[in-house]
C-alpha cells in the first residue's frame, strides 16, 4: 500500500531519446523506448520498440524497429516486426518490410514494400465436421 509497487503491473515507457534537427550522427545505434529521431543519421538503427523519424529527420541506414513511423527522409531499408507507417511527406527510397504497412496520400515509397506474417507452430483453427449416422 504505502511505496510498493505490483510487480506484475507494466510500466509505460515515455519518450526514451530526442535526437534534434542539429544532430549529426554516424554509426550503430540500438534505442529502447520511443525514440523521436529529427537528425541526420547514417549507419545501423535497431529499435527495440518505437522509432519516429520526423519530417527533419534525413537517415541513410538500414532500419529495424518494432513499430516505426516516418515522417522525414529515409534511403535504405526498414523492417519492423510490428508496423511501418509511412506519413504524408515522407520520401522513403528502399524497401519496406513489415506484417503492416500504412501509407498516407502524400507519402512517397521508391522501394518494394513486402507484408510479413509469422508463422504458427501449431494451427489455431480447428474444423469439426458432423457425421450423419
Amino acid at each position: 500500500m504505502w511505496g510498493r509497487r505490483k510487480a506484475d503491473v507494466p510500466r509505460k515507457r515515455g519518450l526514451g531519446a530526442f535526437l534534434d534537427e542539429g544532430s549529426d550522427m554516424e554509426g550503430k545505434y540500438t534505442c529502447s523506448g520511443t525514440v523521436m529521431l529529427d537528425a541526420k543519421f547514417r549507419g545501423e538503427l535497431n529499435a527495440r520498440d518505437t522509432l519516429i523519424i520526423g519530417e527533419h529527420g534525413v537517415v541513410e541506414a538500414r532500419v529495424q524497429g518494432v513499430k516505426i513511423v516516418v515522417l522525414g527522409k529515409v534511403n535504405g531499408t526498414i523492417v519492423a516486426s510490428e508496423s511501418i507507417e509511412l506519413k504524408k511527406g515522407a520520401r522513403v527510397t528502399g524497401d519496406v518490410e513489415a506484417p503492416v504497412i500504412v501509407m498516407e496520400a502524400g507519402a512517397h515509397l521508391d522501394g518494394r514494400c513486402r507484408t510479413t506474417t509469422e508463422e504458427l507452430a501449431e494451427p489455431q483453427l480447428s474444423v469439426v465436421v458432423p457425421i450423419k449416422a
